[in-house]
């Protein structure tokens, strides 16, 4: 009785194990065969059927041989190598399969032969198959991915850089390397912000902390330290770089190089100044001539022997008040022609730059019976910038505005601070500009004005300089109701103020 219990145990503990075995059988996710010494196929698995597309009585049984084409077992030698396994009791791993079953694209397997021994015998082989083709071929599309966004970088015009956490350089491309005369191995390893102007590298480790903490792309301009000692302006955009968690591990850079567009903008600068002399010339003509004829007529007086000493001090003071007019006059045209030798920044006042731009159009504009409102204010506001630059823009607002009334109006210009933000309105009263047009003013070229009359350079031109200020410029405009662009310029810091 205890014995047939303990078959029955024995029984049930091999039925146990042996489900066990079969359902890890089904679950491996390789091809797995079973072979005995005669190299007949007496186990196989479900993915192994499922791959080849063969029903259970098609495999076992069946000598490997049978089952697998033959140039296969010629080109694996895998006779021999079962062979081999049986005899020698010792594992074959790592070997590579090129199989394809009848109607059944080429798959590519890993397979493996593992002896099976049983009380010191090897009793049967196991050989795993792993089916590895769609691996390998994501694997080449990587590659071919990466060989590809490696000649994309490497063939853009723009500078493309990375660095790691630290800010030590780890690729530089083609185009960092013309430009800066510094080769990849040249710089890799070493501090970013060392490449950079000395002046503009306290800045760029603000930057570079911001996007530490895996903030959104940053821009800014600084001068790249060129091989020969140069500095090259380039406009930066500056991304956090991110590994597979979404974890920052360092920054991406793109620059672009700024030479060619300054110099191009310098060239603009100064044919739109021209332009606009041409405009103001028939007004400056009348601010000096007036009093010119106040000076030659007082002169005349003077040449009267007889005249009464409070004539003559009269006349003497209308002289000398005539020549300061026309000083004034021509002081403003020289600063407004001359072209800036430096694009330094140092602290202006808006107020004396508004007023400067309005004595400049002030003629025409009454000519034009128009009414110009300047700021109610003599306090000054200041900003930190370039008074002929800012000038420039003031002046092309208030031609605009002016050419913008030619049967009257009114120019109202008001400037002043709120928040640490300086804002700078100019409003007319004029035919406005359509909704249609309003998105492209800024844009290069495009002008409202009759053809032949402008060449669509104004507006541009003061968005750069407003930009270069850290500034930005708005507009609001509806066909027949007049115009109102606002300029908002990052305040003077109070110490930088007083």
């Amino acid at each position: 009785m205890e014995l047939q219990e303990a078959a029955l145990a024995d029984r049930a503990e091999y039925t146990r194990y042996k489900e066990l075995f079969e359902t890890m059988l089904e679950a491996m996710p390789s091809s797995v065969l079973i072979i005995d010494r005669d190299l007949r196929i007496v186990l196989a698995n479900r993915n192994f059927y499922q791959k080849c597309r063969v029903s259970r009585e098609a495999v076992i049984g069946k000598k490997v041989e049978q089952l697998l084409p033959e140039a296969i077992v010629e080109h694996m030698d895998l006779t021999r190598k079962l062979r081999g396994v049986f005899a020698n009791n010792r594992a074959i791993r790592g070997e590579r399969l090129t199989y394809r079953a009848p109607g059944v694209p080429t798959r590519l397997y890993y397979y493996s032969i593992v002896p099976f021994s049983w009380a010191g015998a090897v009793e049967n082989a196991v050989l795993l198959m792993e089916d590895v083709t769609e691996q390998v071929r994501l694997n080449g599309e990587v590659r071919r991915i990466e060989r590809h966004l490696a000649c994309v970088v490497e063939s853009a015009m723009d500078i493309v850089l990375s660095a790691d956490s630290h800010g030590r350089i780890l690729t530089w491309n083609a185009a960092a390397h013309k430009l800066s005369g510094y080769a990849a191995d040249d710089v890799r390893g070493t501090l970013f912000v060392e490449r950079l102007r000395p002046d503009h590298r306290e800045n760029f480790l603000t930057v570079f902390d911001t996007l530490s903490t895996g903030e959104q792309t940053q821009t800014a301009e600084w001068d790249l330290l060129t091989s020969s000692g140069a500095h090259l302006p380039i406009n930066w955009v500056l991304s956090p770089m991110k590994d597979e968690n979404g974890d920052t591990i360092g920054v991406v850079g793109v620059g672009r190089d700024l030479s060619e567009r300054r110099k191009l903008e310098a060239q603009l600068l100064q044919a739109q100044k021209l332009a606009a002399m041409g405009v103001m010339a028939d007004g400056i003509a009348h601010e000096i001539r007036n009093p010119l004829a106040v000076c030659s007529s007082a002169a005349q007086f003077l040449l009267d022997r007889d005249i009464d000493p409070e004539m003559s001090r009269e006349c003497v003071k209308k002289i000398l008040a005539g020549i300061q007019r026309a000083s004034t006059t021509i002081e403003n045209l020289s600063r407004f022609a001359r072209p800036p030798s430096t694009t330094e920044m140092n602290r202006v006042d808006l107020i004396a730059a508004i007023d400067a731009s309005l004595d400049l159009v002030e003629h025409r504009a009454r000519n034009q019976k128009i009414a110009i409102h300047g700021p109610n204010t003599q306090s000054p506001v200041l900003i930190r910038g370039n008074t002929v630059q800012l000038q420039q823009v003031f002046l092309n607002l208030f031609l605009n505005a002016v050419a913008a009334m030619p049967d009257g109006g009114d120019l109202r210009v008001t400037a002043g601070q709120i928040e640490g933000e300086v804002i700078v309105g100019v409003a007319d009263t004029g035919r406005g500009i359509s909704q249609e047009a309003i998105n492209n003013i800024f844009d290069p070229f495009f002008t409202l004005s009759p053809v032949g009359k402008g060449a669509g350079l104004g507006l541009s031109i003061c968005y750069s300089i407003v930009e270069q200020h850290m500034g930005r410029i708005e507009v609001e405009s509806e066909s027949g109701k007049g115009t109102t662009f606002r300029l908002r310029f990052p305040a003077l810091p109070d110490e930088d103020a007083s």
